[in-house]
């Protein structure tokens, strides 16, 4: 006789908001349901194995999906433990509470069961895409079954039921669709497939359902097993072909090409866990917009739980895409969101460190592909390094590759160092566009002609990074284009300090022309053959200003302190002095050319073209003038 009652959870707004609140979709009940299934499978498996009396057919050990579109039924069936009166009543009647939970507590710790139910709240989702379900249940050894029906608003009940075998039956009348909720799908045999390969693919027992066949004259019906049971990264290395790795990856990740590197993991402790990691070979798309996602996915015993897990993947290595399985993740009672992050900060860092380790092996034994990745994905390496701020400093700067003046190739930053000369305190750099444009600045002839190696940053980002290193191996870093060099003997400084002196009332004079352009105007001691240049004080460079300025929440114009110097062995200067002792009027025009010339040199814009245009052309006709 049914009789009818109410949960036991203490009101009613509590399963509502179970049912309606906990999961981010409608399509994970199916996964729910397939996972309670399994573990009910899982029970009745692992007491055989300790009691060798209990007749179970193991290949019978099945979870079968069937649909009656008619009555608008979608019946999930295992041949598991199953549950007596009691127990349909207390793991189904009262909310949170769950079969799954108690029957692991009850395992002694050394035992190797695994369970995927910890909470009793996953088979509530059904009611999520259903008016009413129904269970019918069987316990294992006994003859007499039992149904619980609910429709998850006003309580249950639970009378005698038959059933042939041991097992439970889940029965989901699916909702009508609305407007806003298409529940007929769930209803159709290809987004349940789907499904099941999305998210209870390596659930460990065979998935069975009706798949329909078509061909150019009938259609045929078939029993077919749809899940893959055993995942590709829990067979053993010897077992799995690179050309499966490969085609793995193509076909989870959507990608044409094979990945770059394949990176397995398997780790025994607390946590264990599973790994499989690929490196692509070309940067994804939408990489570097606010659209793509990164993380690795997530797996708890075989079951999917979440697409992009971003905790377990730094984001210095978020290139990298892949999986996690693990049994020992406290999952909250969606599966969707984790207890605590624990177990996962211990999983990232072990992840980080082998991929890092992956990286530095490269690196060493094989060069020529790291600087095929490092041209991909250099520049999210870069990012991470400085977006923490330095934290990772020691773990990443001997990633870092960079262009230098040594040769066409790239450099660590052990191999600059291992390089300098005896006397060098510092790592000279130049940030420009390009490695051309690097080259070609004044400032660089005179280092390079010094002897020393110039690094070239090339990159937007390369500068905010050397301000978080600041050193390497005790040598600070320094701007070929900012401040003093300090690299002339002392009869050179004496002989531009007297020329200093000589031009003084010049060098005065053009910078009162060029009051609200620079800061400063003077001789310099870092130009070989160019007769002037753009520098800046140490801090801000003309590179960070761009940079800076060209940021979309910028609210304020940053601009570098700007110091115009002038080359003390170049006939510029004379003729610079006999402009101004002839009309001392001219120097304005000759100053602001110069300083425009100065700015184009640096890949700065200047503040009028159309003004220094017609300058050069007043020029030329002087010029000209003076020929005739």
């Amino acid at each position: 006789m049914a009789r009818k009652k109410q949960f036991k959870a203490e009101s009613q707004r509590l399963l509502d908001l179970m049912i309606n609140s906990i999961y981010t979709n409608k399509e994970i009940f199916l996964r729910e349901l397939i996972s309670n299934a399994s573990d009910a499978t899982d029970k009745l498996y692992f007491k055989s194995l300790q009691d060798g009396s209990m007749d179970v057919d193991k290949d019978s050990l099945k979870i079968e999906i069937d649909i009656d579109k008619e009555s608008r039924h979608l019946i999930i069936k295992d041949h598991g433990i199953g549950m007596d009166e009691k127990e349909l009543e207390q793991f189904l009647g009262t909310i949170a509470k769950s079969d799954s939970h108690a029957f692991k507590n009850a395992l002694e710790e050394d035992s190797d069961v695994d369970v995927i139910g910890q909470f009793g709240v996953g088979f509530y989702s059904a009611f999520m895409v259903s008016s009413q379900v129904e269970v019918i249940s069987r316990a294992f050894g006994s003859d007499e079954a039992y149904k619980f029906t609910s429709n998850g608003l006003d309580g249950y009940r639970i009378e005698e039921a038959e059933r042939e075998d041991h097992g439970t039956t889940v029965i989901c009348t699916i909702k009508e669709s609305t407007d806003d909720d298409n529940y007929d799908q769930y209803l159709e045999s290809f987004t349940l497939q789907h499904l099941i390969k999305q998210y209870s693919d390596y659930i460990r027992y065979p998935i069975v359902m009706d798949v329909e066949h078509y061909d150019e004259e009938e259609s045929t019906i078939e029993r077919e097993t749809i899940n893959s049971m055993i995942p590709l990264w829990k067979r053993s290395k010897s077992d799995v072909s690179e050309e499966e790795l490969n085609q793995f990856y193509k076909d989870k990740f959507h990608d044409y090409e094979d990945p770059f590197k394949t990176i397995r993991m398997s780790v025994e402790g607390n946590p264990s866990f599973d790994a499989l990691l690929f490196i692509p070979k070309h940067v994804p798309m939408n990489f570097y917009s606010t659209q793509y996602e990164p993380g690795l996915q997530l797996y708890s015993r075989g079951v999917f739980i979440m697409e992009h897990n971003k905790s377990l993947i730094p984001e210095h290595f978020r290139f990298v895409r892949g999986l996690v399985d693990s049994p020992d993740l406290n999952l909250n009672i969606s599966r969707e969101i984790l207890q605590n992050d624990r177990q996962l900060t211990l999983i990232s860092n072990r992840i980080e460190r082998k991929i890092r380790t992956e990286l530095e092996t490269m690196l060493k034994n094989d060069r020529e592909a790291y600087q095929e990745l490092w041209e991909q994905f250099g520049m999210t390496i870069k990012y991470g390094l400085y977006s923490s701020f330095g934290m990772k400093r020691d773990e990443l700067q001997d990633l870092l590759l960079f262009r230098s003046s040594h040769d066409e190739s790239y450099h660590t930053l052990k191999e600059y160092v291992s390089r300098m000369k005896e006397d060098q305190t510092e790592i000279f750099y130049v940030a420009g566009e390009s490695v051309s444009k690097c080259q070609m600045l004044p400032q660089t002839e005179f280092v390079t002609d010094k002897g020393y190696e110039v690094l070239y940053l090339t990159d937007e980002i390369d500068e905010f990074v050397i301000q978080i290193l600041q050193s390497y191996e005790e040598k600070g870093f320094k701007s070929i284009n900012q401040g003093d060099l300090d690299l002339i003997d002392e009869e050179t400084k004496e002989k531009i300090s007297k020329k200093t002196e000589e031009a003084q009332s010049l060098i005065s004079a053009l910078k009162d022309s060029l009051s609200s352009k620079v800061d400063e105007v003077r001789l310099s001691t870092r130009l070989v053959n160019h007769p002037v240049c753009l520098v800046s004080e140490d801090g801000m460079s003309f590179e960070m200003e761009k940079v800076l300025n060209a940021m979309p929440d910028s609210q304020e114009e940053f601009k570098a302190k700007r110091i115009l110097e002038i080359n003390p062995d170049h006939e510029l200067l004379g003729a610079l002095e006999a402009i101004y002792e002839k009309d001392a009027s001219l120097l304005d025009t000759y100053a602001t050319v110069l300083y425009d010339q100065a700015c184009l040199i640096e890949g700065l814009p200047i503040e009028d073209p159309v003004d220094f245009s017609k300058k050069i052309a007043g020029l030329m006709v002087e010029s000209s003038k003076k020929l005739s």
